[in-house]
């Protein structure tokens, strides 16, 4: 028997709605327990060892792996309480009491102890390691002699009990807990520290917000940590990293909802554009002399080549944020003066003091930079200005940027290019790394005088401390050791109008322990009901 169409049509409606909201709550249900947060990185080789942390999406993803006493807060930087609940300061400001959770565990139930900070802070300045940072730990006690191989030395790190570790500074530090949220201060499980070369493991116990579970080339899977100590705070269930170099396949990818968040696209082909976010750094890019050897190490012939350069060309009105300084603009810091203009007469004049008439007699000089970057095309500004005016040799050589960052280690090269940013938000993190006994002083510059004051600025505070900085910094302005281009911004993708918990920041680190999808409202005039209630 054949049904009447206006009940038909009612009926099917009816059948119609209910098979829609059944999939639409078996949607939410995958959604609520299995949407994972995908983030897209340029492929490269990353290491897990915080020792060797070095690159930016490096210390980003670390930041869900890993917590020290103190971590970044999402926005503004600054430190905020991690496996210490809290800390005690002395009067003089030279020791430290860190009081550490009961509840702070390693990932496999193992509890975070005291003895576990000293232990992994003890490897991290074993000069035979090599860590990239271990020069951030000179503020405390003891340890610049110990990386100089002093092992007797006395150093102000101490284990008191299981939750409490005392830190003497070798003097007051304003900026010693900004420090510690940098992920080399962060513990190690004791396992790792008895074997070798193991950051590239597939598998990891670690004390952050998450834990790995998959690594290969293509992604890293993470899932929440349920050990860790303030799990209800972290709303990602899952967090998928891949590996993808194709600009044009991450477009598509982030189009069709595949991707959550990247830094790699193409605007022409994005079909949301509001979810660029744009802002300034704390970051400078910069060329850097090699200061080695003869005569390089001369700063009449640094900065005597500096001052034939173009300098209004290559700092010019395309260029985003154009600078002559190292540190970006940073409240109560005192203005520096650089080099910031052509001076022919006083450049060949440095040159000719130095031996060295119109460049004649210098070495050939190798300038290495990343292919497929702004420096190239500066680099070749530079090279098309000094053979104008010297007799000065020059060869370009462009590298992938896995292998330029590899490249800048070795000694075969005079000028190199970089984009630094800030590990944590003070501009020490630009000075420090400059001194004679820096891992990261690829300039390879050593200035008794240098790192004089910036073992004075160690003591000062506020005003005093920043004018010692800025002091500093003007020695490697005028000495032609960096040549600042500008300060970097950072492009992201990511639509914060579903994505809650990411901030635009100074340095563009983004904890995803803050990440959380933001829950979607009906629009207006919609009513949810169930299936039950439209046959009532």
């Amino acid at each position: 028997m054949l049904l009447p169409f206006k009940s038909f049509s009612r009926l099917f409606l009816l059948l119609f709605l209910f098979a829609g909201l059944k999939l639409f709550a078996q949607e939410s249900l995958i959604d609520e327990e299995k949407r994972e947060f995908v983030v897209v990185y340029s492929p490269r080789e990353i290491n897990l060892d915080p020792v060797h942390i070095y690159t930016t999406m490096e210390s980003e993803l670390c930041t869900a792996l890993y917590e020290g006493l103190v971590s970044y807060h999402p926005f503004t930087m600054e430190p905020l309480p991690g496996v210490a609940s809290y800390w005690e300061v002395s009067p003089d400001g030279l020791i430290y009491r860190f009081f550490l959770r009961e509840d702070a565990l390693f990932n496999n139930g193992d509890q975070v102890k005291a003895q576990d900070f000293k232990d992994t802070w003890l490897r991290t300045i074993d000069p035979q390691i090599k860590a990239e940072y271990s020069f951030l730990f000179d503020v405390i006690k003891g340890v610049r002699e110990f990386r100089r191989g002093k092992r007797e030395t006395e150093l102000g790190i101490r284990v008191i009990s299981d939750l409490i570790l005392e830190v003497e500074l070798e003097q007051p530090a304003s900026h010693f807990l900004k420090l510690l949220c940098h992920l080399s201060f962060a513990p190690l499980h004791p396992h790792y520290l008895e074997t070798e070369d193991w950051g590239k493991d597939t598998s990891l116990v670690s004390n952050g917000p998450f834990y790995i579970i998959k690594k290969n080339k293509e992604e890293v899977l993470l899932l929440k940590n349920k050990l860790y100590w303030d799990r209800n705070k972290v709303k990602l269930e899952q967090i998928r990293v891949r590996f993808i170099d194709d600009p044009a396949v991450i477009t598509v990818e982030y189009n069709r909802g595949k991707i959550d968040w990247t830094n790699n696209w193409i605007t022409a082909q994005l079909e949301n554009r509001d979810a660029i976010v744009f802002n300034p750094l704390f970051a400078t890019s910069y060329f850097y002399f090699v200061c080695a050897e003869t005569p390089w190490n001369d700063e009449r012939v640094r900065r005597g080549l500096a001052l034939l350069l173009p300098w209004q060309e290559i700092r010019n009105e395309n260029l985003l944020f154009k600078t002559h300084r190292l540190i970006p603009p940073f409240s109560s810091y005192p203005d520096v003066t650089g080099i910031t203009a052509t001076d022919l007469k006083e450049g060949l004049s440095l040159l000719e003091q130095a031996g060295f008439p119109g460049g004649r007699g210098l070495p050939p000089l190798y300038i290495k930079v990343a292919r497929d970057s702004e420096s190239l095309s500066i680099a070749e500004q530079m090279a098309a200005a000094w053979r104008e005016n010297t007799a000065l040799e020059i060869e370009i050589i462009s590298y992938d940027y896995e292998e330029y960052l590899l490249e800048v280690k070795k000694d075969d090269y005079q000028l190199g290019s970089v984009t630094w940013i800030g590990d944590y938000a003070d501009p020490l993190t630009f000075l420090q790394m400059w001194i004679g006994e820096s891992n990261l002083n690829d300039a390879r510059f050593s200035n008794s005088e240098y790192d004089k004051i910036i073992d004075e600025s160690m003591g000062e505070h506020s005003a005093a401390r920043y004018e010692k900085l800025a002091q500093a910094e003007e020695l490697l302005l005028n000495k032609a050791v960096v040549l600042p281009i500008n300060h970097a911004p950072a492009f992201n993708l990511i639509n914060l109008e579903n994505i809650g918990g990411w901030y635009p920041n100074v340095l563009n680190i983004h904890p995803f322990k803050y990440i959380y999808f933001k829950e979607k409202s009906l629009p207006p005039g919609i009513v949810l009901i169930s299936g039950s209630q439209l046959f009532q």
